[in-house]
């Protein structure tokens, strides 16, 4: 008999994908509410998928010539994927941000060797995509050598999430009947269902934005969901497919909030405060849709990137955005799926 095989990958990039899949709570009709886990991505957010996506494209192009510079506009979780591949493929990379990034991105950026530059004021916390995409394309077009992916606008983007559709299709044994996930650059939404619909599945797709993005229509206003969205006065990239929505839907920073804090305590799962409001999203919606049906949430991120904000009660007193009232009453909606689980299991026994 030879050797057993040994499982042993020789780059941080081959632990991309194969994320888990967790059911957080189901009806008593047997409607069940999945988390695709891409907190177990290098980096801990699903954006590597579409970083190295997007590297891989511009290479094959010809648009990143080897040793070349990498420049991008990003709010954290971009950056982070593109600077694990920028050191895998021997690339320069600079993270143009602004002050709304979470602290422990850029902390993290920093100490994988990103160069940092900010746009907006000293203490300005508000988004700045579109000045820090300007930015960037600016920084880009000034040196040989230099490229500015574009994230929003670059076709690759959703083209990394190929593999995340598939995943799912490998896991679970019937259709994704509901897509429900939080809307950003619209990679991850729009580039896995578009991959689910042509492999035949009929999923429907819900995309949740913040109340104050633009994506879905309606009055532009702050909001303080990290790395979603988009913000009055910016452009609306063209990786958002109409096409392929459903429906959009917003949800309140107290409420996205709120989910994500009380999934913390109850189940021990740190979610982003995006995720947080797209599961709240779906929670308030399970008893409604057809019994059986399975419901998808990309957790795009988990919570260890926010503790300085959305786990924070102090920062969430200063923005007047700490709802203990909001917070019971997510935590009555799991309360009550747990309670139907349980009479559901003595009901067949």
């Amino acid at each position: 008999m030879g050797e057993p095989a040994e499982n042993v990958v020789h780059r941080v990039s081959d632990l991309i994908g194969r994320t888990p899949l967790l059911e957080l709570c189901r009806t008593a009709g047997g409607t069940r509410l999945l988390l695709k886990l891409e907190q177990f991505n290098p980096t801990g957010s699903a954006k590597i998928r579409m970083a190295r996506s997007m590297v891989l494209a511009a290479e094959r192009e010809g648009r990143l010539p080897p040793g070349g510079h990498i420049v991008e506009s990003t709010s954290g979780n971009t950056g982070l994927g593109l600077a694990v591949i920028a050191i895998e493929r021997g690339y320069r990379f600079t993270a143009v941000v602004d002050g709304h990034a979470s602290r422990d991105k850029l902390r993290a950026l920093a100490a994988l060797g990103a160069n940092l530059v900010y746009v907006g004021g000293a203490g300005d916390d508000t988004p700045s995509p579109t000045a820090r995409e300007e930015h960037a394309a600016a920084l880009a077009a000034a040196e040989a050598g230099a490229c500015f992916f574009d994230q929003h606008n670059n076709p690759s983007n959703a083209a990394g999430y190929t593999a995340l559709a598939a995943e799912l299709c490998a896991d679970l044994a019937g259709d994704v009947d509901y897509l429900i996930s939080s809307v950003g650059t619209g990679g991850s939404l729009f580039g896995t269902a578009r991959e689910l619909r042509r492999r035949g599945s009929a999923v429907r797709v819900i995309g949740v934005e913040p109340v104050g993005s633009i994506v879905f229509g309606g009055p532009g206003g702050p909001y303080w969901q990290s790395g979603t969205g988009t913000p009055p006065g910016a452009p609306i990239g063209h990786t958002i497919d109409y096409a392929l929505l459903d429906e959009g839907v917003k949800v309140s920073d107290r409420d996205a909030f709120a989910t994500a804090r009380v999934i913390g305590r109850r189940i021990g799962l740190l979610l982003g405060g995006s995720v947080g409001g797209a599961v709240y999203v779906a929670l308030c919606r399970l008893r409604d849709l057809r019994p059986g049906a399975t419901v998808v949430t990309i957790a795009c991120d988990g919570g260890e990137k926010y503790l300085d904000t959305v786990s924070n009660d102090e920062w969430l007193r200063a923005k007047g955005l700490l709802y203990p009232a909001a917070e019971r009453a997510v935590a009555e909606l799991l309360d009550g799926y747990a309670a139907e689980a349980v009479s559901s299991a003595h009901e067949t026994r």
